[in-house]
């Protein structure tokens, strides 16, 4: 049976600057169809409607992303956007939101997603998120739950969970974090992946609204002091004084400010077939090449060419005698680049 206040909150104000120039401030990552016809926060939305209905799912967003946000999303209700005046990190970002949704349906438990991440399993993602929330209420309402994914390769680029206990025959159960690890290098990956006792963080956790409450109370008093003496939500004012006083929000994330120093912390492993899509190098994994293994995207030829990954935005775009190259043209740029460059495109952006 579903939770009547089980309510979901979608993390969208990122700027995908990995992913420059398809990804652009104006119109970031999740904002773009990157894995099918369907953009990544639409994909998102779909997954979280299997799980609780469209007004118990709150999407957090930056000012400018509003607009787009309703297009791509036209039957969501603008009292379930909540809008940051500005970027200041999760930890005052999940404040925010869940002094927000705290005022609509109290005492609540809400899931936090991020908006731009792949799900393959779509049944089993949906398995997970619940089994959080049930033990959520059978723990008294207490702790937090992370989703840690059983990790299938030597990966550099995510955080780790470790947990004492082998992984392999844990489905839906949360079980006690041991501690949280930074991004490894590749072989203390592969040291992770061959024992067995570590789980990509994937970036999602399931709370209880009041004990959230009081967790950063207790571990971000600042934060706190400035999102709970906000006026009410539905109050004139609200949204002026929101813009006022965020800005001295320290910039934090939550996992610094909460996640790391929580006494409570639980973790459910799973496989669901997860990726955080956050390279361009991630886009290959998904995505269908043809005969020789190029990925094609739009309007492009690709002749005597092995082994690229060609993004066309309109105009024609031919490719003859070339190996190994990303092509990519975005609204306010053309990126050609050898594939083992591709993760220092960023630092190019403007």
């Amino acid at each position: 049976m579903k939770d009547d206040k089980f309510c979901i909150l979608i993390m969208a104000g990122g700027k995908g600057t990995r992913f420059w120039p398809k990804s652009t401030e104006a119109k970031p990552k999740q904002f773009l169809k990157l894995t099918s016809d369907k953009t990544m926060i639409q994909l998102t939305i779909e997954r979280s409607k299997q799980i609780v209905p469209m007004e118990r799912i709150f999407v957090v967003t930056g000012e400018k992303y509003k607009e787009i946000l309703k297009e791509q999303i036209p039957d969501m209700e603008d009292k379930n956007i909540i809008v940051e005046p500005t970027g200041r990190n999760t930890a005052p970002c999940i404040a925010l939101a869940t002094m927000y949704i705290n005022q609509i349906y109290n005492n609540s438990n809400i899931a936090v997603l991020p908006s731009d991440h792949l799900i393959i399993d779509e049944e089993e993602f949906k398995n997970t998120i619940l089994a959080g929330n049930k033990f959520i209420n059978s723990n008294g309402k207490k702790g937090i739950v992370t989703i840690g994914v059983k990790p299938n390769r030597v990966e550099t680029g995510y955080g780790y969970i470790k947990i004492d206990k082998k992984i392999d025959d844990l489905k839906n159960r949360a079980i006690k974090v041991e501690k949280f690890v930074e991004k490894p290098d590749f072989d203390l990956a592969l040291h992770y992946l061959e024992t067995k006792m570590y789980l990509w963080n994937a970036g999602m956790f399931i709370f209880n609204s009041n004990y959230m409450e009081k967790e950063i109370k207790k571990q971000i008093p600042s934060i706190y002091d400035i999102i709970y003496n906000l006026p009410k939500i539905d109050s004139d004012d609200f949204k002026e004084k929101l813009a006022e006083t965020y800005i001295n929000c320290e910039e934090i994330s939550i996992d610094y400010a909460i996640m790391e120093k929580c006494n409570d912390i639980y973790v459910i492993p799973s496989s669901f077939g997860w990726d955080d899509i956050g390279t361009w190098r991630s886009i290959e994994r998904y995505t269908k090449k043809d005969e020789n293994k190029n990925i094609i995207k739009g309007n492009a030829e690709l002749v005597d060419s092995t082994n690229c990954v060609v993004y066309a935005n309109g105009k024609r775009v031919i490719v003859i005698n070339v190996d190994n190259v990303y092509i990519i043209d975005g609204d306010d740029a053309i990126v050609i680049c050898d594939k083992e460059k591709i993760d220092s495109i960023k630092k190019y952006r403007k």
